[in-house]
């Protein structure tokens, strides 16, 4: 889809917040509310990826796109299926301990491949099922019902036992082998894991467990300014689609002078001072063509003949900058989902994508990734055949936190969300204010 003549941007804006909502409703179970994945038919589902949805679900009521009464129905129905559906070792149960696989099959909700119980997948489900229950606090049953649900799901999250006996979380556990041998430290996407698992009522983790995740932080300079590193964008979103950081700090962003959503503006200048500088001489890197995170891409077999240049293909990957690893694929989403932090930035790069790639949206949105660095039928080059839940929940949510405020509006008025930053340090902003009365 083209980007209309004389378009403002405004309407830019909400068609391409509209369409990313439209996967949720093109590609979720409505017997049991399961998304999948990705666009493609044969997709599983995601469990982050239902998270998305049902945070997606109240923004899409106040612009008018869904009744609320549909709304409610679709996440009561999510909610009863993963509240009733089996957990525990079995090979066909759906979670364990709260938790839950990372892919489902979308018809039965039954673990997928060999995927693992990952508490990251499950954390973005539950914050998700907390904005919805934020916002679906109406007299009629169903909105009461979403609220009892919620409060059930949660609770029996056992973010304890995820601890597995070590400081910080683990990131993942399978029923064969037990915990896997990674965990969730140094500057990443978990903050809002460490800020839930913080909240619990009924099994917490201490407060030393986020120090001990913030502790391994690596920091960097850019242009004078103290940076908190990671390289791919999506790892300065995440936790920032659903929390307000501006102003609230954390004793290890406080000692540098900075707060988190600060840092996040300090990356989108990092990733667009390192395609302008383009020291992989990538075809069309510049300063509003960026976007390097974790996406899909061509792979190595089968395109040695269609390079433009000859960099290793990583397939899928969390490409990052400015220490990569880079191919020359970007994720076309990333302006857009950066439109709270720098307006005109996220403005300037999308309309670069889609004024410099005419064929580059699937259906009216965002594919996962592409590469004009690899020859194809257009200027494009090589381009993903498909969408991604995560990718379209993201774009809903940063577009609504920039126009209206509304995902950060309801969670900052959530006990859970407000204990869990008060747990991990964070003073200032908004936590100095007292909380509305529900």
């Amino acid at each position: 889809m083209l980007q209309q003549v004389n378009e403002t941007d405004d309407a830019l804006i909400d068609r391409l917040q509209r369409s990313a909502f439209e996967y949720f409703m093109l590609h979720t179970n409505p017997e049991n509310g399961l998304v999948a994945d990705t666009s493609i038919k044969t997709s599983h589902c995601s469990i982050a990826a239902v998270g998305f949805a049902l945070s997606s679900y109240p923004v899409a009521v106040e612009r008018g796109w869904i009744s609320r009464a549909d709304a409610a129905k679709r996440v009561l129905t999510t909610l009863d299926f993963l509240a009733d559906s089996q957990q525990g070792t079995e090979r066909g149960a759906t979670g364990h301990r709260g938790f839950y696989y990372h892919f489902l099959y979308m018809e039965t909700g039954k673990r997928a491949w060999n995927s693992e119980l990952s508490t990251i997948d499950s954390g973005l489900f539950l914050i998700g099922m907390l904005t919805a229950a934020a916002y679906f606090t109406g007299n009629s049953q169903t909105e009461r019902d979403i609220c009892k649900q919620a409060k059930f799901l949660y609770e029996r999250c056992d973010w304890h036992w995820a601890l597995n006996k070590g400081p910080t979380i683990s990131m993942g556990w399978k029923p064969a082998s037990g915990f896997l041998r990674w965990r969730y430290q140094g500057y990443d996407e978990a903050i809002f894991l460490y800020v839930l698992a913080l909240g619990s009522p009924t099994h917490p983790i201490p407060s030393s467990s986020y120090d001990a995740f913030a502790s391994t932080y690596t920091w960097m300079m850019f242009q004078e300014t103290p940076y908190l590193y990671a390289g791919p964008l999506f790892i300065h979103l995440f936790s920032h689609a659903w929390i307000d950081f501006r102003d609230i700090r954390d004793k290890h962003v406080a000692d540098k002078g900075i707060d988190y959503f600060r840092n996040t503006q300090t990356a989108i200048s990092v990733q667009r001072d390192y395609t302008d500088r383009n020291p992989n001489h990538f075809v069309d890197y510049g300063k509003d063509i960026w976007g390097l995170s974790a996406c899909d891409g061509p792979n190595q077999t089968g395109t040695k003949h269609s390079l433009r240049y000859a960099p290793k293909l990583l397939g899928y990957a969390a490409r990052g900058a400015p220490l990569g690893p880079d191919d020359g694929t970007i994720a076309p989403w990333g302006p857009l989902s950066c439109l709270p932090f720098d307006r005109q930035a996220a403005l300037d790069g999308t309309k670069a994508l889609l004024s410099n790639y005419p064929n580059l949206l699937l259906d009216g949105r965002f594919p996962g990734g592409f590469n004009p660095s690899v020859k194809g039928p257009g200027p494009e080059g090589w381009v993903d055949d498909r969408s991604v839940a995560l990718d379209q929940g993201l774009l809903v949510m940063m577009i609504e936190n920039a126009r209206t405020g509304m995902i950060w509006n309801l969670m900052r008025q959530s006990p859970i969300l407000r204990t869990g930053l008060e747990r991990a340090g964070f003073t200032g902003g908004w936590l100095d204010e007292k909380p509305a009365v529900a």
